[in-house]
């Protein structure tokens, strides 16, 4: 029996500067760059079934950094939510918009674009329930951002995806989670640090 292991990519100028990202494409910086490198030593690279990323350049990054002569596979499921019109914005301005819209209603979606809560919430789980059968066969990793990171631990602990709004996941952090012999996801770990590292913003 194997365990997903959920990686968040390293720092970017913007999780640095607190801005929201969404799917906003920048790169990782140096210090983001050593974040990833960091991740390799606490991760099965070399053994794990399938290594998958986030299309977007800072996931990809970071899954690159995972060393092990491993390539890795693209799933758009795992990209982060557009946050529409919010994008760019400062976090702490934003951030009590948003979640005052989602907690009341789930399928709310920002304007300009953005995605609902609730509908990735349905991307990520539908994810997940495709690698929770993989787990079967060994380890899956999957390098991601905050959002997906949250809705997956809301898909294993079947709770509504408004709870991802009291998580905080940091940036080039571990979440851990393991189907059950009676098919049940299971987490084991969540935010965990390999290495000394900084938190993040939203994205």
């Amino acid at each position: 029996m194997g365990r997903l292991f959920l990686v968040r990519h390293g720092q970017t100028a913007p999780n640095a500067a607190g801005l929201i990202q969404g799917q906003t494409d920048p790169e990782l910086t140096a210090q983001g760059r050593q974040q990833a490198a960091a991740l390799a030593p606490a991760l099965p690279v070399e053994t794990a079934t399938a290594v998958i990323s986030s299309p977007l350049r800072r996931a990809r990054q970071t899954a690159e950094a995972l060393g092990g002569g491993r390539t890795f596979t693209i799933d758009p499921r795992w990209i982060e939510i557009a946050y529409g019109e919010f994008e760019g914005g400062d976090i702490a301005d934003v951030r009590p918009t948003l979640w005052a819209n989602w907690e009341a209603d789930p399928t709310w979606a920002p304007p300009g674009g953005g995605e609902s809560l609730a509908a990735v919430a349905e991307r990520v789980a539908s994810a997940c329930d495709e690698l929770a059968a993989a787990t079967a066969a060994g380890d899956v990793i999957v390098v991601t951002h905050v959002n997906p990171i949250k809705l997956a631990v809301t898909w294993a602990l079947g709770t509504p995806p408004q709870a991802s709004g009291r998580m905080f996941v940091q940036l080039a952090s571990i979440t851990t989670i393991e189907v059950s012999p009676a098919g049940h996801p299971v987490l084991l770990g969540f935010s965990a640090l390999p290495a000394p590292g900084t938190g993040g913003t939203e994205g």
